[in-house]
């Protein structure tokens, strides 16, 4: 079997997984219309900035969420059963492809019900898109393999935390940025975030390819 098919599989598999547990991504979804629905209440009038802030800190917090579960769901027996039948490097880009297949999603209904609930302030949609597909991959990337080495530990939740937030520190910069950008329609600098976005996803997923290997035989 190549490792395209492989990683095909595996991802096939996380889909059937969570079609089974609909409780887990329903509650991300309750999550996210909910909070959006208390901003709509708190606020009379929401300015640019502050939209593009709640967006991020809902898409943060979700994100969180939705991706913690990657490798905390799943005990060691299944583990040890996938360590003898697939490649670990079909396993780690499997669940960060299904990631970034889930958290597009959230994301995107996140700008739907933020846009409708409290109005769109965005005046380059598409760049402000664009920047929502790099951050879905930038978030994928870091929660999963943290998710990965906090699966080891007792307490993953709170470990996962304390480990992700020096991490993707540098990536929620650079998307406040280029979302800022998309807000007054400024083309300034737009390319360079990108180079930078795309430069740091690059180094996460070679240490995804480099480390996890190891951390899968632990």
């Amino acid at each position: 079997m190549t490792q395209f098919s492989e990683i095909a599989l595996l991802f096939k598999k996380e889909m059937m997984l969570e079609w089974r547990q609909k409780y887990a991504l329903g509650g991300i979804l309750l999550y996210v219309t909910s909070t959006v629905f208390v901003v709509y209440l708190s606020f009379v009038k929401v300015l640019p900035d502050v939209w593009n802030a709640l967006f991020w800190i809902i898409s943060l917090f979700a994100s969180i969420n939705a991706v913690v579960k990657s490798f905390v769901q799943e005990n060691s027996n299944r583990q040890l059963y996938y360590y003898q039948l697939a490649n670990p490097t079909a396993v780690i880009l499997s669940k960060i492809f299904y990631n970034i297949f889930i958290l597009l999603i959230i994301n995107l209904l996140t700008f739907i019900v933020l846009g409708l609930m409290v109005g769109n302030p965005v005046s380059n949609t598409p760049q402000y898109l664009l920047a929502i597909v790099l951050g879905s991959i930038g978030f994928s990337i870091t929660f999963t393999f943290i998710s990965a080495i906090a699966a080891k530990a007792n307490n993953a939740a709170t470990l996962m935390a304390i480990l992700s937030f020096p991490v993707i520190l540098p990536v929620l910069i650079t998307l406040i940025r280029l979302s800022k950008n998309a807000l007054q329609n400024k083309s300034s600098h737009w390319l360079n975030d990108i180079q930078t976005l795309g430069a740091i996803d690059a180094i996460l997923i070679a240490l995804c390819f480099v480390l996890f290997p190891y951390l899968w035989r632990d």
